[in-house]
């Protein structure tokens, strides 16, 4: 009876509900939930009809009979893309970015209510962290970006936070080297953010020297995304941009006290060598050969 397959269609069963899947009026706003979220795909900036067909999983055919009754509803026009005739570009009109924004009011509202009703809230969405990462795991993408955008710094922080709690010293970012990934930027390196949907669960970045190496810096992936081989990826996205800017050896130091990491490393051809710099936080040491 509690089987783990019971328990995952229990799971299903409730989310369907919850989220008014089965509603033939989403939100009350009259019209189904698959309609209203092509409607927040467009109003959250995404515009090429097949992007937004593979974001949300449809098929061709579900996806013009969505678009077709936004279309008729006065809530999207579609256009021929500007440089590829064969594309097509969903924009809200007026009256759609009204909709939307109630789509977004009713929602944050929605959720708002949902929390308040738990005293375990914290909880709550770290479970639902979880579930997300493991649902939309196929779907991460790896984004260059600038190391002081907003993503980039909210992975920083939450890495430097996780390193304060796990280091006996604590942590003090001013003591690292380079606190300020300014060498993090092409052509002397990048920073690379993972993201789930809209929300950063890692991050890695690639920083430039004038040694003969560039180092391997701040690999970071959120607790509800371990396990689904975020690390692995984040390493070979950097691998393979540092072949690219032309590096050919690099470097990267770590703590005892990250022992997953030192494995990760291990076994994905880095080799331990003696110490290469002055950092009073790290106590183990690698390269590898591009």
């Amino acid at each position: 009876m509690l089987d783990a397959v019971s328990r995952v269609r229990r799971f299903n069963r409730a989310v369907t509900s919850a989220v008014g899947a089965l509603d033939t009026s989403f939100l009350g706003r009259g019209r189904p939930l698959g309609a209203a979220r092509v409607l927040n795909a467009i109003g959250h900036g995404r515009s090429d009809v097949a992007e937004i067909r593979d974001y949300l999983g449809l098929d061709s055919g579900l996806m013009s009979r969505l678009l077709r009754s936004l279309e008729d509803e006065g809530l999207v026009e579609t256009t021929a893309h500007a440089d590829d005739a064969r594309r097509r570009v969903a924009r809200l009109t007026r009256t759609g970015r009204r909709e939307f924004a109630a789509y977004e009011a009713l929602s944050n509202a929605q959720a708002e209510g949902f929390l308040a009703q738990n005293s375990q809230a914290e909880a709550l969405l770290a479970a639902m962290d979880l579930i997300a990462s493991a649902l939309t795991r196929e779907r991460v993408s790896l984004d260059e970006i600038d190391p002081q955008s907003e993503q980039a710094r909210y992975c920083l922080g939450e890495y430097y936070a996780e390193l304060g709690r796990r280091f006996k010293q604590g942590f003090d970012v001013s003591l690292s080297r380079d606190p300020d990934a300014k060498d993090m930027r092409r052509p002397r390196g990048t920073f690379i953010v993972a993201m789930s949907d809209t929300l950063p669960i890692g991050c890695v970045g690639l920083k430039g020297t004038d040694h003969g190496y560039a180092e391997i810096k701040r690999l970071w992936v959120a607790p509800a995304a371990r396990g689904l081989r975020l690390g692995r990826r984040l390493m070979d996205a950097t691998e393979a941009a540092a072949r690219e800017l032309g590096i050919t050896l690099l470097r990267l130091d770590t703590n005892s006290a990250l022992p997953e990491a030192a494995q990760l490393y291990r076994t994905s051809g880095w080799r331990e060598i003696p110490r290469f710099n002055d950092d009073p936080y790290p106590d183990l040491f690698f390269e590898k050969r591009l």
